[in-house]
């Protein structure tokens, strides 16, 4: 096993926020971080995908429409679907929709403005990969940074994701509280983050990895990679075990 956790960050003509993410695991985490390449059909055997956000390819047809059909995308939708741990940011939220790995769509804010400031987030559920460091009910503030943040999806999709308990973050006051004016972009019952149905690929439109630093007096982004870091660290433990208990 080893002593680190390897994460691997996607690349997309237009990214800009990469190298954030590099930094953040890599420098202020202490893991290990490569860069995949959108034209790489090699993972590097990473533990842990991350699709940063920017603007993939411009973002000129719909954001995320043009980066699904990257090569390196079948190799994170078959990750996925064997069960690695896939965290989509921003544009990254969006290229997971486009892929079909989460369901629902991103339209454009509700102000039909670019949104760019710090935001509340509510924790909905800390049983998951993305959120043990978290606890249920907890405020983060966290960045925001998108024109087309505005989840979306029909009646029946909402209730299943509501049921499965599959929303992980909500915009919310200082207070906690869900509202109208805590929703910085009209998203559909204030939804900030959402899983897949089998707890391993999350997308959120907020931006953790740019609070990490203590130099910006601000960590919250941490509990979110760090939970990530903690999943990937027992997994790996556990078939350890497992392969340990197959040589007796």
């Amino acid at each position: 096993m080893r002593g680190k956790v390897k994460f691997g960050v996607v690349v997309f003509p237009g990214s800009n926020c990469d190298h954030d993410a590099f930094y953040a695991t890599n420098t202020i985490l202490g893991q290990e971080a490569v860069f995949l390449w959108h034209k790489d059909t090699d993972l590097q055997d990473v533990d842990a995908i991350i699709l940063p956000g920017g603007f993939s390819y411009g973002d000129y047809l719909r954001c995320g429409a043009i980066a699904r059909f990257s090569p390196i995308m079948k190799e994170v939708v078959d990750f996925a679907r064997a069960g690695g741990i896939v965290i989509g940011i921003c544009n990254g939220f969006q290229v997971l929709l486009e892929a079909g790995l989460l369901p629902g769509v991103l339209l454009r804010n509700a102000s039909l403005r670019f949104v760019c400031r710090t935001i509340n987030l509510r924790v909905e559920n800390n049983k998951t990969p993305f959120t043990s460091r978290c606890q249920k009910g907890e405020k983060l503030r966290i960045p925001v940074a998108h024109g087309e943040g505005n989840y979306f999806t029909d009646a029946a999709t909402l209730a299943s994701l509501e049921k499965n308990n599959q929303i992980l973050f909500r915009y919310c006051s200082e207070k906690g509280e869900i509202t109208e004016q805590a929703n910085p972009n009209g998203s559909l019952s204030n939804i900030a983050g959402i899983m897949n149905e089998e707890g391993t690929v999350m997308g959120l439109m907020p931006h953790p990895e740019r609070v990490v630093d203590p130099l910006l007096r601000n960590t919250d982004g941490r509990k979110i990679l760090d939970s990530i870091v903690d999943y990937c660290m027992s997994k790996a433990g556990h078939e350890l075990s497992l392969t340990e208990l197959d040589r007796r």
